[in-house]
């Protein structure tokens, strides 16, 4: 048996903490079922060194509270946020969504995580290619949505065959050391490997050597171009934190040595423990890299959802507990400012960024699709530092 939730236990509350339905026992009890709330998710502080967060989950909190009756406002999936800006609100009966409180935060908060982190690799990488290799790292059970999430981030593809798949793009990836351990022990000849790779493969899969298993980076790139000559399309130099040394100088003496030999358009991509740092590091002599761990295990964007106004005898209240904002709020967009403002207030300027998704458990808006969710997200970060 997997430890995991069905989705059908998602949905009845059964991921909940169980406070939450102790609070509703009491609420129900006091004849207080029907008390309407307004409750807000925001970050009151984002990870050290972080000026700004990727607000994504959405499509999946919608999928939750539909059919329920409340009514949802939110930034779009993909948006850009900031410190104390409210990026959801759900409007309606406490006693509809306490229970569901627990499941929304973690999708909320994981999906954010994973994408924001996605993101400032991706602002890293600049022009260069980036694509997420960290489904090994994961539960199986949840590789599909860490997929999901980092591409929506900006990665440029993902490794898993059905993440790839839910996401209506080809999975992407090169080969394993396995494979050239074997042909070496089998057969005596690890570049042998490469040879069968180029006969097996479909011509849709390009040609990317793992050249760094038994010799040096710059003598398996230089085999392997001989090799495979026009049909080499790149080779890949993995765990750079091992015992290479300088990763920079060795990406440098491979393409030198390549270019020399007349290989010069043979790409070259980087992976193996990357993180922005190393990324960006790169990104002027490397053309690709692949990013696992750091992606998916980020640093945390801690999401709360707190109550900020309660609606009693026909009219909403402001209320919330200390430390935080009370009132419904909108948050507009303004050039390269943001304003929040009370909810109805007249609109200081820009456009603004909450809209509603749901109105008494109906979706009242069309969600996007997961490319045009990532397309939005790098026109975000063309505008946004690291």
């Amino acid at each position: 048996m997997f430890h995991v939730a069905a989705p059908a236990d998602i949905a009845a509350g059964r991921t909940a903490d169980v406070y939450f339905l102790r609070t509703i026992d009491v609420l129900r009890s006091a004849g207080l079922s029907d008390v309407r709330v307004r409750a807000e998710f925001h970050v009151a502080s984002l990870p050290r060194g972080y000026k700004w967060a990727l607000f994504t989950g959405l499509k999946e909190v919608v999928e939750l509270l539909k059919g329920r009756r409340v009514t949802l406002y939110a930034m779009p999936e993909g948006t850009v946020f900031y410190e104390n800006e409210p990026i959801m609100v759900i409007e309606g009966p406490y006693v509809e969504f306490a229970a569901l409180e627990t499941a929304i935060l973690g999708i909320a908060r994981h999906y954010s995580s994973i994408s924001t982190k996605a993101a400032r690799i991706k602002k890293a990488a600049g022009d260069k290619l980036c694509f997420f290799f960290g489904a090994r790292a994961l539960h199986p059970a949840i590789q599909p949505m860490a997929d999901r999430a980092a591409y929506i981030g900006g990665c440029d593809g993902v490794a898993t065959v059905l993440g790839a798949e839910m996401l209506g793009i080809k999975p992407s990836g090169t080969m394993p050391h396995a494979l050239m351990i074997i042909f070496r022990a089998v057969r005596g000849d690890h570049t042998l490997a490469w040879v069968w790779f180029d006969k097996v493969m479909p011509d849709d899969v390009p040609r990317i050597v793992l050249a760094d298993t038994f010799l040096d980076e710059r003598e398996e790139a230089l085999l392997a171009a001989g090799l495979l000559r026009g049909r080499l399309y790149g080779i890949r130099l993995d765990t750079p934190g091992s015992r290479r040394g300088d990763m920079r100088r060795i990406v440098e003496e491979v393409k030198w040595t390549l270019a020399l030999h007349g290989h010069g358009s043979v790409k070259i991509f980087v992976s193996g423990g990357l993180d922005e740092s190393q990324v960006y590091a790169l990104r002027d002599v490397a053309d690709g890299f692949g990013v696992g761990t750091a992606i998916a295990f980020p640093p945390s964007i801690d999401i709360s959802m707190d109550i900020v106004e309660v609606e009693v005898g026909g009219r909403w209240i402001p209320i919330t507990k200390r430390g935080k904002l009370p009132g419904f709020k909108q948050v507009y967009k303004c050039g390269d400012r943001r304003v929040t403002v009370p909810w109805g207030e007249t609109p200081p300027c820009g456009e603004p960024l909450l809209a509603k998704w749901l109105e008494e458990g109906r979706l009242v808006r069309e969600l996007q699709s997961e490319r045009e969710m990532r397309e939005y997200v790098l026109r975000q970060l063309a505008e946004v530092s690291l």
